[in-house]
């Protein structure tokens, strides 16, 4: 207990902080070597056959996808991130309260630009699944 009477006053607020790292790093490495050394792994062939959501394995696991699947993906991942966008504007329009008109507007021109991709995507057919 001497050291945390001892320690300079700046280092002080960090004891909580350094005292809960070390427990996890302890908790971890215990964990780790209690499931290491009371497990009971057996390899069998059942165990180590691919497994992919409960289907039997269908073909080669190196097989290629079409580019269809792919920017399908990536158009998924962008109106999906962009969306995400919209959640921290939502909160800050109510608390800016004389901004909130130009906050407004600047959301319809995002909607619109979002808008005009999504239309300019679906019109080249890149949402049709073939």
């Amino acid at each position: 207990m001497k050291f945390f009477t001892k320690a300079p006053l700046m280092f002080q607020p960090y004891i909580p902080l350094l005292i809960l790292i070390g427990f996890v790093v302890a908790n971890a490495i215990l964990m780790l070597g209690l499931s290491h050394v009371l497990s009971t792994y057996r390899r069998t062939p059942v165990k180590i056959a691919p497994y992919e959501s409960g289907m039997p394995v269908l073909g080669d696991a190196r097989e290629r996808f079409s580019v269809k699947f792919y920017l399908i993906a990536m158009l998924f991942i962008v109106f999906d991130i962009e969306t995400v966008f919209m959640i921290p504007w939502a909160v800050a329009f109510r608390q800016l309260g004389q901004m909130s008109g130009m906050l407004l507007i600047e959301m319809f021109v995002f909607m619109a630009i979002l808008g005009v991709g999504y239309v300019y995507v679906w019109k080249r057919g890149a949402l049709q699944w073939d």
